[in-house]
């Protein structure tokens, strides 16, 4: 019996280490702050959310129009990071690129109001998902959490953790949807 013992901790520790390893590989494919690009584009999930005042929202309010759909929250510290970049972004792109701010506080749109605020955050338009209903629908894994939506409603891609919105590199990853959106619109 001891060489069987031998032998299935041994198996055991042989598959603890190639499942580690495979854990290991599956978090270097997570890029933080990187856009990740969907192999098939897929219709945006139909979850509701609200805008600031408490209006039903859904992502087909944005349908025409290109949308990054930013989830955030209050209390997340690459969050804070990230809003003044996106806020930045929806001012230069204001009339081709909706942002959707979508905060994840449970706390509502005072608490949500007062962040905000004090970011100095102007054009961003800021809605409220307290129930994470929108985070469910796209399998987040943790905030922030941006996912980019073409002009016909299909999420092309996503950004994990926080990202420098009106960099080059952003830029360059937002343009081809920014054209195929004035290309949609003049047909």
């Amino acid at each position: 019996m001891t060489w069987r013992s031998a032998w299935f901790g041994t198996v055991a520790v042989a598959l603890l280490v190639a499942l580690s390893a495979a854990a290991a590989a599956e978090e270097e494919k997570l890029r933080l702050g990187e856009f990740i690009p969907e192999s098939a584009p897929q219709p945006a999930p139909e979850t509701g959310f609200t805008d600031a005042q408490g209006k039903p929202v859904s992502f087909a309010d944005f349908k025409g129009k290109p949308v990054v759909v930013n989830l955030w929250a209050t209390w997340c510290q690459p969050c804070l990071k990230e809003m003044p970049s996106l806020d930045r972004l929806q001012s230069q792109l204001d009339d081709k690129l909706a942002v959707a701010a979508v905060s994840e506080d449970r706390a509502g749109a005072d608490r949500v109001g007062t962040f905000v605020a004090a970011l100095g955050l102007k054009k961003l338009k800021i809605y409220l998902d307290p129930k994470s209903d929108v985070g469910h629908a796209f399998n987040v894994r943790g905030l922030p959490t941006s996912i980019v939506i073409d002009a016909k409603g299909r999420v092309v891609g996503r950004v994990e953790g926080a990202a420098e919105w009106d960099s080059a590199t952003m830029m360059a990853v937002l343009r081809p949807l920014l054209e195929g959106a004035i290309k949609g619109a003049a047909r």
